[in-house]
């Protein structure tokens, strides 16, 4: 499939960005964005930065061009994303900085919030996930309507290993996909979990053959573009039903910014080996 980068004025520059890649197909009302942080695939500052100046863009675009598809992917191969800054996290909780602890986590819940609402103007979010997915990498794969995996994929949330939770819209989002005690027995398990595993629990949505990822995003997009009408008022109806709120995700980050400001020191050094361990996964 060739897909156009970005270039009018009616849609994102993709030279303003350094840690995504920006892609737009107008005939299928779709638009990419690849992640590629530095100097690990994680939500890095900047990477998040750019996410939230994605989706603005993506606003900004209304009237020029219709999106009613956007897809979140990444392109580390074997990696979907690392999850949050640990060596930020690590150098943030031995300076007792609180209030870096949180604006790092209310940046990142701000994106996870409006790719869950579809960012605020009913536009369909999918997630493909073409490798592993931790920690807050997971967190932004089940904030999207669709997540789409290929079997190799391998999602889990570590944090319990280092005495933490993953606390910026993991149970909020897990408990309404598959019920609050599938949620906790994978939060708090610390495991990871193929793919296969997650579609047989209801978390993956669509399990693609490997290397048939992107096919499967666009024939998702074929099937929803059939009833888009009813699937879309369906999806808004559930998430009316099963309310998730902005405040709720930002109070459970608090208890988790509360909560990591109480590590020790074998708890940072536990984050510290996993953070030179992905780091070599990834060289």
């Amino acid at each position: 499939m060739n897909i156009a980068t970005l270039k009018s004025q009616s849609t994102p520059k993709q030279n303003a960005y350094t840690q995504l890649t920006i892609q737009h197909e107008e005939e299928y009302g779709l638009a990419w964005y690849h992640m590629h942080a530095m100097p690990r695939p994680c939500f890095t500052t900047v990477l998040l930065d750019e996410i939230h100046c994605f989706f603005s863009d993506i606003n900004a675009m209304r009237e020029y061009a219709d999106v009613k598809y956007v897809v979140l992917g990444s392109e580390v191969s074997g990696v979907f994303n690392l999850g949050g800054d640990l060596s930020r996290f690590a150098h943030l909780i031995q300076e007792k900085d609180r209030n870096g602890l949180m604006e790092y986590a209310i940046a990142y819940v701000d994106v996870l919030h409006l790719n869950h609402t579809g960012i605020e103007r009913g536009i369909t979010t999918i997630s493909l996930v073409q490798g592993d997915a931790l920690g807050g990498g997971f967190e932004a794969a089940i904030s999207s309507d669709i997540l789409i995996a290929e079997r190799s994929a391998k999602m889990g949330f570590p944090e319990i290993l280092f005495n933490l939770f993953p606390g910026m819209g993991a149970y909020s989002f897990l408990s309404r996909k598959v019920g609050h005690t599938v949620a906790e027995k994978m939060i708090l398990s610390g495991r990871l979990y193929s793919a296969e595993e997650l579609f047989d629990m209801g978390v993956v949505d669509v399990l693609a053959e490997e290397g048939q990822g992107e096919k499967e995003v666009y024939d998702y997009i074929s099937r929803e573009d059939k009833a888009r009408n009813g699937i879309t008022a369906f999806r808004a109806a559930r998430k009316r039903t099963q309310a998730l709120g902005y405040d709720e995700l930002k109070e459970v980050t608090e208890i988790w910014v509360n909560a990591a400001l109480n590590l020790g020191g074998r708890d940072l050094r536990m984050m510290e080996r996993l953070v030179k361990r992905q780091s070599a996964k990834v060289k």
